[in-house]
């Protein structure tokens, strides 16, 4: 797709998602709730925040370790340093910036770092849609407002979901337990393609299938979804004390839903998750917990703000300290470093433009 389109397309998404958001609000009485809202609750969301970044880089480590050894810092810098710039930029880039950071100060394969990141997305969903499995089992549907009809849909999606999810797994299984067989299957379209561009395509296939060499380790693969488990029980509990400084008074366990509801809203490819996120928080809280809109959209605005301004502060910071340029990351995003692939991860000059 065009460049252009795509982000005529992506405008016009944020504005109606926007437009949803603040249709038929007080924005007078949004900001009477805003200057209200408890400042020591959203400290605490501040600081579970980043209590839920620490995690995220000590899971990244985890899940990495059976590629070679990191050092925890490494992987906190570079995480910080990939969710900054997916906020700040479009095309989400730090999902290829942090891994391929990460592998040239290790001395990693780009591409295996780059397969922790994608079962890192599988934990993440397999989680949330557990938690959200608790949420259905615990909670009556008769103490939620809304129509009836719009929950089962939403119970139904999510039920989808978790079945693609543990799908997603058993492929990663399959795929780590033979990444040689792999790489041999992947030989073969060389029947299709010049012999040094198929041999490419080989190595990249078997040096992302050794990068998913937690998954040929149940006890690791069980640690790393446990260690998931309070990853997302401290978002969840960013997402309540949030609301609860707004004077929510949903419990804790409708937080879940909240959370699942979010998950949708920033797959959406808005920039910095404007709209997409502010939108389903708003459908969650006012919606399905009866929540009233001044308050909802309130909270929608700060809890954005608590969830993504420290961490891209922490970023920028980082990418300084790495002398990284935006364009440089943007470069990035749009020519990943293939060229690493089966070479030490310490080889070679980085693409053009990515380190001033």
């Amino acid at each position: 797709m065009p460049s252009r389109l795509r982000a005529a397309l992506v405008l016009v998404l944020t504005v109606g998602l926007l437009t949803f958001f603040l249709r038929g609000v007080d924005l007078q009485a949004v900001w009477t709730e805003t200057r209200h809202a408890d400042g020591w609750l959203l400290l605490l969301a501040v600081c579970l925040t980043l209590l839920t970044y620490t995690i995220r880089a000590f899971r990244w480590q985890y899940l990495l370790a059976p590629i070679g050894p990191t050092r925890f810092t490494t992987a906190f810098q570079t995480t910080m340093i990939g969710f900054a710039a997916s906020f700040l930029l479009p095309a989400r880039p730090g999902e290829v910036l942090r891994p391929y950071l990460l592998a040239r100060r290790e001395g990693l394969p780009p591409t295996a770092a780059f397969a922790t990141i994608i079962l890192e997305r599988l934990l993440d969903l397999v989680t949330v849609l557990l938690l959200f499995g608790v949420f259905v089992l615990r909670v009556d549907p008769a103490s939620l407002s809304g129509d009836p009809g719009l929950y089962v849909r939403v119970k139904s999606g999510g039920l989808v979901a978790a079945a693609g999810a543990l799908a997603g797994l058993v492929l990663f299984f399959v795929l780590a337990g033979h990444p040689e067989r792999l790489g041999e299957f992947a030989l073969r379209v060389e029947r299709v393609l010049p012999a040094r561009l198929a041999r490419l395509v080989a190595g990249l296939v078997k040096t992302f299938a050794e990068g998913l060499a937690v998954m040929r380790q149940p006890r690791r693969l069980l640690v790393s979804l446990l260690l998931s488990v309070p990853l997302w029980l401290s978002i969840a509990g960013g997402i309540w004390v949030t609301s609860r400084a707004f004077h929510m008074t949903f419990g804790y366990l409708g937080s879940f839903l909240v959370m699942t509801l979010l998950v949708v809203g920033v797959a959406m490819p808005t920039p910095g998750q404007v709209g997409g996120f502010h939108a389903m928080y708003k459908v969650a809280v006012v919606t399905f917990l009866g929540v009233p809109a001044a308050a909802a959209v309130g909270a929608a605005i700060v809890l954005h703000a608590i969830s993504f301004v420290p961490v891209t502060l922490l970023g920028l910071f980082f990418m300084a300290r790495e002398g990284l340029s935006f364009g440089g990351i943007r470069d990035l995003a749009k020519h990943p470093p293939t060229q690493m692939v089966g070479s030490p991860a310490g080889e070679g000059p980085p693409p053009s433009g990515v380190i001033r």
